[in-house]
């Protein structure tokens, strides 16, 4: 019988596992900035520095270098105990730079300026903002006051959200538009109406022909007189994944037909003069500025069609499309990525325009945009541990334990033993792996019918991954597992594939020695990232330090600002990360804490799907004193396990790292105190954080029925 040499070289031509960067002895933070393509994404918010940390450059391009922002820093700060100096938040954490947020709105409103002044256009730029994209609190109050300068407005889609925006712009400009989409009932106009009497700038954009008679109707009960837009169903058509609302056979719009019926039904009641704003959108993501101005063309004909009609036609909104480079390509070919910038966008924007009502001798209009992707996706960052890794571990066995093992084999699976050997020893590797899964199938075979022991085919397992790895045709990825819900923070990766880049924050001036994909902790197969920015399976990434469950190896997952909060569930009941909001501050410190909010509880998550987590500590707490032990003889008598429940109603849904890993990697700064500080108009109130039950050490009861 023949056997397998006792080494076996790999083919000629064999490729490093990591092939985006030539990899050395001498490793250094720039190569990493290269190998996870920060720059090409990230520019101009996200570099690397000397220490091998991500930083964030808060004022983009006109940051300075003593104005740079160390992420983990940052993180420190949010996660290390508060008899640390820290906030004693747990992770996943999002981390929002309102600076990032402030420098998007402004080169957004300074390249559309700067188009409309070398084009000479005689009109301006006014744009608002979709909350449907982001509607947390701080950050649609950061962009009202932003944008209030620009007269930048909000786009709301549902009654709730206009509320939101009603209440949100009573601080903003009086000027700033509150555009509202969507499909609307009796009560959506009544409130849209009534914006108008609290002297905001409301427009209520119809989607459907019908909402027309709802509008008059109730803008004459009320005496309130409304203005009106109208959404185009253009015919240009975005033929990219993010591009299935456009075209004629989109969700939303009016057709050109419908729109002649609007204009005649709106004259013949006496207010064609409300119809003021013409709305198309083309889709997310748009891929060029060909298509992009093939579009505004389209649609300024039908602004010049109403302006000639007798409307008083004063702003055209765009509608969002803006697109976000999410892989640093710059093609036009990809989905996750866009072949223009911002000033190419807005000049391919205004120019279209102008050509149009030049032709057609009309006024020029307002141009206005809903650029919420290209707003939002920057500011946020979504840290999060890996906690352990793994591979699969084949057993070992001896010669001899060999030798007995493939004598009680079938006569089959011998043969396919024979045959493994040989294409091995003749260096025939892509027909060794056809001969292993047919060695592996005919073992299992023999396993099923009660021939072969598990021993045995757990030996087999280990004969064929050492002679994987001896030529090379093993897989060499690990599972990262991190402490983190797929579903909760990154939904659009499950659900319609959409990638953003990920990358290790620190350990950068370190070389990563390991490929990984990352498996979070939901009970679903799901549950996992595999794709990668560049067309990659796997991510490049360190070996984690302190063996199992010691945490400390820290991820990011960037320009996820823009959906992915607004659509995260509670599957698994996992809630959202808590969240910390940063500006940049000059001095030793470098940045300051503004607010700070943990996590939802395990007993948040629950409210959320209808359960009462007070009936049910009681239920629990009747339990105890039922079944429990108060002989003295236990450690967790009745009264600490009626309070270690009620403990865990008020802890976040994710895990809690054994060591404190920051501290690890921070031995020599242990006093962050020396790093940062908080505004004196800071809104957080770190005693309010203590007194949730958040954070490490003893927190005060909640409850107060919880001792027994």
């Amino acid at each position: 019988m023949s056997s397998f040499p006792c080494s076996v070289h790999p083919p000629a031509g064999d490729t490093s596992p990591l092939p985006s960067v030539a990899f050395s002895d001498d490793w250094s933070p720039s190569l990493s900035a290269t190998l996870y393509k920060v720059h090409a994404w990230g520019g101009p918010y996200f570099a690397v520095n000397s220490s091998g940390n991500i930083t964030v450059q808060p004022h983009g391009s006109e940051t300075l270098s003593h104005q740079e922002i160390d992420l983990l820093k940052v993180v420190k700060k949010a996660s290390d105990p508060k008899s640390c100096g820290g906030l004693g938040l747990q992770l996943p954490l999002i981390v929002r730079f309102s600076d990032v947020l402030k420098n998007r709105l402004k080169s957004l409103q300074f390249a559309f300026d700067s188009a409309i002044h070398s084009l000479g256009f005689q009109s301006h730029y006014q744009g608002v903002y979709p909350v449907k994209c982001n509607q947390d609190r701080f950050v649609v109050e950061d962009i009202v006051s932003f944008g209030s300068s620009f007269r930048f407005g909000l786009e709301s889609g549902s009654k709730p959200e206009l509320l939101l925006a009603m209440s949100s712009l009573c601080k903003g400009s009086p000027e700033a538009f509150l555009v509202c989409n969507g499909f609307k009932d009796s009560e959506y106009i009544s409130l849209a109406l009534l914006g108008r009497k609290l002297e905001l700038n409301t427009v209520i954009v119809l989607e459907q022909e019908e909402e027309l008679d709802l509008v008059i109707e109730i803008s004459n009960k009320l005496c309130i007189r409304p203005v009106i837009g109208l959404r185009a169903k253009l015919r240009t058509k975005h033929g990219g994944h993010f591009g299935s609302t456009s075209g004629e056979k989109g969700k939303f719009g009016l057709t050109t037909t419908q729109i002649l019926k609007v204009v005649k039904k709106l004259e013949q009641v006496g207010m064609l003069d409300c119809l003021q704003l013409l709305h198309f959108h083309i889709g997310s993501q748009i891929p060029s500025t060909t298509l992009l101005a093939d579009g505004v063309r389209e649609a300024a004909q039908i602004y010049c069609e109403l302006a000639c009609l007798g409307a008083q036609m004063r702003v055209i909104d765009i509608g969002g499309g803006l697109g976000i480079d999410y892989d640093g390509s710059k093609s036009m070919e990809s989905d996750i990525s866009v072949g223009y910038s911002l000033e190419e966008y807005a000049a391919a924007v205004v120019q279209a325009v102008q050509y149009v009502c030049d032709r057609r001798s009309v006024k020029h209009p307002v141009i206005c945009s809903e650029s919420g992707r290209a707003i939002v996706s920057h500011h946020s960052v979504l840290i999060f541990e890996a906690m352990a890794a793994s591979a699969y571990a084949a057993p070992t066995f001896s010669t001899l334990g060999l030798q007995c093992l493939v004598e009680g084999l079938s006569e089959e699976a011998r043969a396919d033993y024979q045959n493994l050997s040989a294409v091995t020893m003749r260096g025939e590797y892509e027909t060794y792996v056809l001969y292993t899964d047919q060695f592996k199938q005919r073992c299992v075979e023999q396993f099923k019918q009660g021939t072969l022991g598990m021993e045995q085919l757990a030996a087999i397992d280990g004969l064929c991954d050492l002679i994987g790895k001896s030529i090379g045709t093993n897989d060499p990825v690990q599972t990262y597992h991190i402490n983190l819900s797929v579903f909760t923070s990154i939904p659009d990766f499950w659900g319609i594939e959409q990638m953003f880049p990920i990358a290790p924050i620190h350990r950068l001036d370190e070389k990563p020695t390991a490929r990984g994909i990352l498996s979070d902790l939901t009970c679903d197969s799901d549950g996992k990232i595999d794709k990668f920015i560049g067309g990659e399976s796997s991510l490049p990434l360190h070996e984690l330090k302190g063996g199992h469950g010691s945490g400390g190896y820290y991820l990011g997952m960037f320009l996820g600002g823009a959906y992915q909060e607004a659509l995260g569930g509670v599957h698994n009941l996992f809630g959202g990360p808590s969240v910390v909001h940063v500006l940049q501050r000059d001095g030793p410190h470098g940045f300051a804490v503004t607010h700070a909010a943990p996590g939802p509880s395990c007993g948040d998550v629950l409210r959320v799907v209808q359960h009462e987590p007070e009936i049910m500590f009681q239920t629990l707490k009747h339990r105890a004193e039922e079944f429990g032990d108060d002989d003295g003889n236990s450690v967790v008598n009745t009264a600490a396990l009626a309070t270690c429940l009620a403990h865990s109603f008020n802890k976040m849904p994710y895990l809690v790292a054994s060591s404190c890993g920051l501290n690890a990697i921070n031995n020599d700064n242990n006093n962050s105190n020396g790093f940062y500080y908080c505004s004196s108009n800071d809104d957080y109130n770190a005693a309010a954080i203590a007194e949730s039950g958040c954070g490490g050490g003893e927190e005060q009861e909640q409850w107060s029925y919880c001792c027994a």
